[in-house]
């Protein structure tokens, strides 16, 4: 680390902190030339994540822009900001783990989509008219059925015993008292 004031490149660690809510770690140092004291922070560098528009056209990803859509999807639904920003960097780490560097906005839209479809079934309809450009009231009654059909899924997945549970009980005799059942 070079020195600000001499560009010595032997500095000592004073001390060393958590930065930026565990983002980022801020070191004092001093120069071990010169003794003046700077300050360094350590950063993970993520990739670039590269875009492709309906168009075809390519930018880099924007958090705050993919932020931007789902808290006007959400407005006036009671969910926390908080939870819209979680859910953003989930989206990102998901998309930072990937091995590709370029994905498509339908993508992500899928995969915001698949996040909102648990929380908020008025922010995935809204999120959805924009992202999948409704043109009239059939794209929002598809999309109405589609996603009760999720849930209705859902909800019958829990209810079915799992197969353990039914070989269990299929192997079991039918008895009436459990004297009947010993012979």
């Amino acid at each position: 680390m070079l020195c600000p004031i001499c560009q010595h490149t032997n500095s000592r660690v004073l001390e060393s902190r958590s930065a930026e809510s565990d983002k980022s770690i801020r070191r004092r140092r001093e120069c071990m030339n010169c003794q003046h004291r700077f300050t360094t922070y350590e950063r993970i560098e993520f990739v670039t994540i590269t875009v492709i528009k309906r168009d075809g056209k390519k930018e880099s990803f924007d958090k705050s822009k993919l932020l931007r859509g789902i808290i006007r999807s959400c407005e006036k639904t009671g969910i926390e900001a908080s939870q819209l920003e979680a859910i953003v960097n989930e989206i990102e780490v998901e998309l930072q783990g990937r091995s590709q560097r370029e994905i498509t906005s339908a993508e992500i839209g899928e995969i915001v989509l698949s996040r909102l479809s648990g929380i908020s079934e008025v922010a995935y309809i809204r999120f959805a008219s924009v992202y999948r450009k409704f043109q009239g009231i059939r794209d929002f009654v598809e999309t109405l059925n589609h996603l009760q059909n999720q849930k209705d899924n859902l909800k019958f997945a829990a209810t079915v015993p799992q197969s353990s549970e039914i070989s269990l009980q299929q192997d079991a005799p039918e008895c009436e008292t459990p004297a009947s059942c010993t012979s």
